[in-house]
């Protein structure tokens, strides 16, 4: 087992090597001028020379990976073109307003989801599986954006009971542990849950109604094990899918948030990285995607593991 985990953790090294390389080459090959959001359209020649020499813009492209690569390992990405501050304070404080909502929605994800997932897997083709399964798929398939105007305009706007953007009174930037924030998290929570809802319930369901049909449950209702204890291992099989579909379902809510962040102006990484986009600005661009695909790599690694931790039947030799 030690032997996989280590092997599973050198697999990591490469894909993260390249991930940085494709994340360097998209941004540079984007359109657009990136000391745009540094100097005017009308400034001196010589100080525009002057900026791309001092921010390594006259060196090439492999040179610039290089450099860049080497500072990102020491947790150095560079300073922001538009603000002027450090990418990593930036990107440390977006990491834990975006963490707060993506717990959150997986959370609610994965304790609805499962409910709704066995409930339907149990009672297959009844009605309670086709609401199930309808519910799951409107979930999927609804967008982000639309569903989180809609709830604003009807909690915020319409009811009032809730507030529409921010994640604090006042325009505050930090989490504080009180009803006032908690109000503010409702609306976003829900609206990064929903997908996962949907995701998560159709995979248990099939799961779950796999495992019924399994001749080991025959067995164990033919000796008359009680309902409850047959259940027990109905969950024990049905763990390590829903432990990897949750898993994976964290690292698509930390990166798919900007849509969500941006409708409730909610300062998390997908906040950054819509401003990033628009400001061209490229330290800032490559630093909370970077930081977000080895999120990702990370937690694909550790559900792979875990899996393996609790689930004897896979054979990792």
């Amino acid at each position: 087992m030690i032997a996989y985990i280590v092997r599973r953790v050198l697999y990591v090294i490469p894909i993260a090597l390249g991930v940085s390389v494709i994340i360097f080459g998209l941004v540079h090959i984007a359109p657009g001028d990136p000391l745009n959001a540094v100097v005017p359209p009308d400034a001196p020649k010589e100080t525009v020379e002057l900026l791309i020499k001092a921010y390594g813009f006259d060196k090439p492209l492999p040179v610039q990976y290089l450099i860049w690569l080497g500072k990102a390992l020491e947790g150095d990405f560079g300073i922001s073109y538009a603000t002027g501050r450090t990418v990593s304070d930036a990107i440390a404080g977006g990491v834990v307003n975006t963490l707060i909502l993506a717990v959150g929605g997986i959370l609610i994800g994965t304790i609805m989801g499962c409910s709704i997932g066995a409930l339907a897997g149990y009672f297959q083709g009844s009605w309670i599986d086709k609401l199930a399964t309808g519910f799951a798929i409107a979930g999927v398939s609804v967008p982000h954006y639309w569903l989180g105007l809609v709830l604003v305009i009807i909690f915020s706007v319409e009811l009032s009971v809730l507030p529409a953007m921010g994640m604090g009174p006042g325009g505050s930037t930090s989490w504080v542990w009180d009803v006032e924030h908690f109000k503010h998290l409702i609306l976003p929570v829900i609206t990064l849950s929903v997908i996962p809802i949907g995701i998560i319930t159709r995979s248990v369901r099939a799961t779950i109604a796999e495992i019924l049909t399994m001749e080991f449950i025959q067995t164990l209702e033919a000796k008359g094990l009680k309902k409850g204890r047959v259940f027990i291992h109905v969950a024990m099989n049905a763990a390590p899918t829903v432990l990897a579909v949750s898993g994976l379902q964290i690292g698509y809510l930390l990166g798919g948030s900007i849509l969500v962040e941006t409708v409730f102006s909610w300062p998390g990484t997908g906040f950054l990285l819509n401003d990033a986009i628009f400001r061209r600005d490229i330290p800032l661009l490559q630093g909370v995607i970077l930081v977000l695909a080895m999120f990702f790599v990370v937690l694909n690694l550790l559900v792979d593991i875990a899996q393996s931790l609790i689930d004897p039947r896979m054979n990792r030799s």
